[in-house]
């Protein structure tokens, strides 16, 4: 059986009060975060860039310079909330993500833009935060229950942002969604200042520089194999996941007629989600009880599964039925590692585990879409749907042959 690992255990009451202060403010910050993603290319032309290539030049510069920022600073917040607590770092990516969005309406020139999204990825990381302060607060028999509904809260805000953000761009405008974001990760941040307790014990002083403590941390994290083998696992399904995001829009469009395609491709990106959050919770208390590793392996091979039909796929409501089994099978996986990790963590060090996952995540989210174009070019508009069967094939493999086994936590009643 994995480990418990963290400071210590609060009272149910408490560990409780965190988890639902948590999911409250990571849900409006997703919310933000998520409305404000759809409309910034149609913003850098309001910024006075027209010609289409530059366009496309621009959008992409906007989402790369977020990645590649919060790529190199994940492991170093998470370093540091190790070393100085788990809940000033939800805090300082909330309040941080507030005041670079608000100042996002300043902006008058799209390269004004680019250096506000760097800085936003530098300072955020709202997901790897709060996952840090969840994990290192639950008990461990309740940990795939917290992280389920944690991932639920994620979903949930992924699928009413976008909705949210066009709605306010078309009747108030650009600046109104910018302003709208800031303000929800403003009462975020203030939910997890005012109802979050973190009962957390510092490390020992010692002489080690900050940076110091950095390499020692990541030199712990990645001496263990187990950890090591659970990035791969999630490495490939988010790589596999993001494989799709480019080309399924295409796909939704060439079942549906063309004035209604950004509709239908709306309504099916929103079924996935909201099938994830349904998974999250459910696939995540069945882990307390059956462990993380069997339900991961079941979701891996599921979700391989559920990829081979749709690239044969040739009506709407199939796509939407298959889909919706995706999502949900990516909401129990998406639970099952992150339980997995706090399991793994080496004590005190969370932080820096889930500072790791997140450099992850964002390397695999440049490299998938240039993988789906790839496969597209070679295989046809479809072929990234078998890319990523494969992929998620390959991770339940992983699973099975490396991953610990772990063992369901005896009368746990979920």
């Amino acid at each position: 059986m994995f480990k418990r690992t963290g400071n210590s255990t609060p009272s149910p009451a408490l560990w409780q009060q965190n988890l639902w202060a948590i999911w409250f403010a990571e849900f409006a910050s997703i919310v933000g975060f998520s409305s404000v993603l759809p409309i910034l290319p149609f913003y850098v032309q309001k910024l006075g860039v027209t010609a289409p290539d530059a366009v496309k030049f621009w959008s992409g510069m906007i989402f790369s310079a977020h990645a590649v920022t919060m790529a190199v600073m994940a492991p170093i917040w998470g370093s540091l909330a190790d070393r100085y607590g788990r809940k000033p770092m939800v805090e300082r990516a909330m309040f941080g993500g507030a005041l670079v969005i608000g100042l996002m309406v300043l902006a008058r020139s799209a390269p004004q833009l680019a250096l506000l999204r760097a800085f936003q990825g530098m300072l955020t990381g709202t997901v790897a935060a709060a996952n840090t302060l969840v994990a290192s607060t639950a008990p461990r028999e309740r940990v795939g229950y917290a992280m389920g509904l944690l991932q639920m809260a994620i979903y949930l805000g992924s699928s009413v942002g976008p909705l949210l953000g066009g709605f306010i761009a078309d009747q108030w405008g650009f600046h109104a969604t910018f302003l709208t974001t800031s303000g929800l990760l403003l009462v975020g941040g203030l939910m997890v200042a005012f109802r979050v307790h973190e009962d957390f014990s510092p490390p020992p002083r010692s002489e080690t520089s900050a940076g110091t403590a950095l390499w020692d941390n990541l030199r712990v994290v990645f001496s263990s194999p187990p950890l090591v083998s659970v990035f791969g696992v999630r490495f490939m399904m988010r790589l596999a996941a993001r494989a799709l995001s480019p080309m399924l829009p295409l796909v939704v469009q060439s079942l549906a007629p063309a004035e209604t395609a950004a509709t239908l491709s709306g309504l099916v990106q929103g079924v996935n989600s909201a099938a994830g959050a349904g998974g999250a919770v459910l696939l995540g208390r069945l882990s307390d009880r059956w462990g993380e590793r069997r339900v991961l392996l079941l979701c891996a091979l599921s979700s391989a599964a559920l990829h081979v039909p749709q690239y044969f796929v040739r009506d709407l409501p199939a796509l939407l039925l298959l889909q919706a089994g995706s999502g949900f099978v990516m909401g129990g996986t998406i639970t099952a590692l992150s339980a997995t990790l706090a399991a793994l963590a080496p004590p005190g060090r969370q932080g820096t585990v889930y500072g790791v996952e997140s450099t992850i995540l964002s390397v695999a989210n440049a490299v998938g879409p240039m993988l789906s174009t790839a496969l597209a070019v070679v295989g046809g508009l479809r072929m990234p749907f078998l890319g990523a069967a494969t992929l998620f094939a390959l991770a339940g493999l992983l699973t099975a042959r490396l991953l610990p086994r772990s063992s369901p936590i005896p009368g746990n009643g979920v």
